[in-house]
Order: C-alpha cells, then structure tokens, then sequence
C-alpha cells in the first residue's frame, strides 16, 4: 500500500503548521554539541525536504532519502541549493559513503510496522555514520496514538484543498491506521477526491534502546519535543539521540 502519492501535491499546505524552523535550530544545537557542525548530513525520510533545505541553509552539505517518488519531485522544485535526493526505502538505503550525521523527523520511523524492520534501520544507520557520528530522530508515543489522536476524526478547509483523516489505533498491534479523504482543486475548478491509507505503530522507548542498543549505537539522550526533559506519561513525541562509538566488525574469512 503506497502513501504520499496524492496527498504529496498538498503536504506542504497542511504542513505549514509543523515548527520545522524550531526542530532545526534543536537539530543544530545537539549537533554542535557533538562537534559536529558542517559535512555531510543524511536526512532520512525527507519528504518534500523542508528540514533538508533548513538544515542545507545552516551549512551542512545535505543528502535526502525517501521512498515516494511524488514527495521527491515536489522537493527537486525547489531552487536548487546542492542537495541529493534519492528515492529509496530507509530499510535499504545506500550511500556513497559515511556521513557524520543522520537526522529523521516528522515519526517517519513509525511507519515502520515491524520491529525487525526498525532494527534494520538502525543498522544501516551505525553501518553509514562516522565514528562518533550522530543520529537524531523522533518518534509519536503510544500515548499521542492511543489518548490524542486514536479513534478520531480531524478535518481542515483551505482555499483549494481540504482532506478528512479519520483515525482508528488497535491496542494489541499498537498500529494506527490514517483514512485519508484529499478533496484537491484542479485547474478547472472542480475539485478531485483522493484516498490513501497510512499506518504507523507506537513503540515503547524502551523497545527502541534495545534495538539501538543491538544495532551499536549508543543512546546517549531522550526528551520529550522542545525540552530536555525525560518523556513524561502526556509526552506525545520523543526525541532520541545516539552516536555511533562501535567500530564496524569484519567479518573473518
């Protein structure tokens, strides 16, 4: 089931509520904390690259990677200021080499359904960063799927398009389907009706650690979105941050 392709030629309407300019400047400051403050940076489920253009902006040589080809094109309309995009899947990504960064936003990660998948993530993520490189990423809570957004409906209006979501959270697999209805002005003025369905799962923290833990990263913080506080019991997204201090392993012939 494919997601983004309708609704990619919309995203950045209904997106223009997301702070992406405050995650930017916590982005820059956790990395200059670590040294880090030019080179290459991947930003991992990058969208329509509004936080790879931000980050780009702050000196750092950007690569983004995302599966959807239609987010992709409406990224590459944008003046262009030296940034690679590729159009993979973050369970297979591939570079060219290291990079001293890796930065994820927007629970792009919960899409992915499977824990093994998430582990492979993570793993490709120690397998491309510098030694001593950094990977930030944030992730919605069982809290936000299950008591904010779980089985509710949340509409928006604008002047040439508008959408629907309805959304439903099954408890046992901690999955959260998105039913999204995209009514979308075309060029003669009648409107065209699309739909797409997204799922998502909420993982506990803890899980994640281990599975960073296994990957050979080490977690070196988790706050709850514009503190540096631990996440609370009403934190709704969590922000992990980990480095890579594990060399690779060769294996023995």
């Amino acid at each position: 089931m494919e997601a983004y392709t309708e609704f990619a030629q919309v995203y950045e309407t209904f997106m223009d509520n997301v702070p992406y300019e405050e995650w930017c400047e916590g982005i820059c400051n956790i990395l200059q904390e670590h040294g880090i403050r030019d080179g290459l940076v991947l930003d991992l489920g990058c969208g329509t690259g509004t936080m790879t253009r931000l980050l780009r902006k702050k000196g750092y040589d950007m690569i983004g990677v995302d599966a959807s080809a239609e987010m992709l094109e409406i990224a590459r309309n944008h003046p262009d200021e030296g940034i690679l995009y590729l159009q993979q899947d973050m369970r297979e990504f591939e570079l060219y080499g290291t990079v001293a960064a890796v930065v994820c936003v927007c629970d792009s990660l919960n899409y992915l359904l499977e824990e093994e998948d998430l582990g492979q993530v993570f793993s490709l993520v120690h397998n491309y960063l510098d030694q001593n490189g950094v990977f930030i990423f944030d992730m919605n809570t069982i809290h936000k799927y299950r008591d904010v957004i779980g089985d509710s409906t949340i509409c928006e209006n604008r002047e040439d398009s508008s959408f629907i979501w309805e959304n439903y959270f099954d408890e046992e697999s901690s999955i959260n389907e998105y039913a999204l209805t995209l009514f979308v002005k075309q060029e003669n003025g009648l409107y065209a009706r699309y739909e797409e369905f997204h799922y998502q799962k909420a993982y506990e923290l803890e899980q994640v650690a281990v599975l960073l833990k296994e990957a050979g990263l080490t977690l070196v913080a988790v706050c709850e979105e514009g503190t540096t506080e631990k996440p609370g019991a009403d934190c709704e997204r969590a922000y992990f941050v980990a480095v890579r201090t594990q060399p690779h392993i060769l294996n023995a012939e």
